[in-house]
């Protein structure tokens, strides 16, 4: 990754075409060099360009949020229990693009991490990778709070999608870091630990890995507990940024917190297994 190159040295938005299915990557890349950054003007560039990447978004994404927001939208005419179901479907098209999106974050690990911040301790490490998630998260929802105006979640707009995955990504890679610090790595191969990661988002706890493994296939329980996490962070984002609410100010308020208090459950439990193994 060059992050000063990425950052900038970009051409605007407006002269870039995003090809079609590389959404979750670019959206990935941008949310773990935001997470990264040590500027205040850096993290401002570069959540601006995840605004810039919402509002153009690609042909494939748009043709998602508009199938699905139509599906919702015509249930909806026919009574509650099929606007449950365009819900449902919606869900279930966010979770399938943080799972293709989750394997692309970039993730440090724990000598890399400790090779950046030398000065500090396993729990002084910890609270500076909380800290600069809740700040990549609140810097997210500023810029994207300052661009649009979101409906509620059934007529999802392409923004309010890529703030979403934005976030997720985000606070997928504080996961992984926190695992990471606390010696507590998911096993297997990239995809496998990120999807172990996901389900860790989704549970709000550190990775438990079981004998009958991780069931995040279609239908599972794990899957639709992904799927019900993922609507509400949408559907917090939506209110944030109605038009009656202060947008920016809402959001970044409503995205930091939201991250800082994920980190802080997700080490709580990491303690509790170092504990336990002892």
């Amino acid at each position: 990754m060059s992050p000063a190159k990425s950052a900038d040295n970009q051409p605007p938005s407006s002269e870039v075409a995003l090809p079609d299915g590389q959404l979750s990557e670019r959206v990935a890349e941008l949310a773990g060099e935001l997470t990264e950054a040590e500027s205040e003007s850096r993290r401002r560039r570069l959540a601006r360009q995840i605004a810039q990447v919402a509002r153009r978004g690609s042909k494939a994404t748009r043709r998602g949020v508009r199938s699905s927001a139509g599906a919702a939208g015509r249930r909806a005419r026919a009574g509650g229990s099929a606007t449950a179901r365009g819900l449902r479907a919606t869900g279930q098209w966010l979770s399938s693009q943080v799972l293709e999106m989750a394997p692309k974050v970039p993730i440090r690990n724990l000598a890399t991490l400790q090779a950046q911040h030398p000065d500090l301790d396993t729990e002084q490490l910890a609270d500076a990778l909380i800290a600069g998630a809740a700040r990549a998260s609140g810097g997210v929802g500023a810029a994207v709070g300052a661009a649009a105006a979101v409906p509620f979640i059934p007529t999802a707009s392409v923004e309010l999608v890529v703030e979403t995955m934005a976030l997720v990504a985000i606070e997928l890679k504080l996961i992984a870091e926190l695992h990471e610090v606390y010696g507590q790595r998911a096993p297997g191969s990239t995809p496998q630990r990120m999807t172990a990661y996901v389900g860790s988002w989704a549970d709000r706890r550190g990775v438990h890995v079981t004998t009958s493994g991780l069931a995040l296939a279609v239908g599972s329980p794990l899957r639709r507990k992904l799927e019900r996490r993922l609507l509400a962070k949408a559907g917090k984002s939506a209110l944030a940024l109605a038009p009656l609410l202060t947008g920016a100010a809402a959001g970044a308020m409503l995205d930091f917190r939201e991250t800082r208090k994920l980190g802080h459950l997700i080490r709580d439990d990491l303690r509790k297994h170092l504990l336990e193994a002892r």
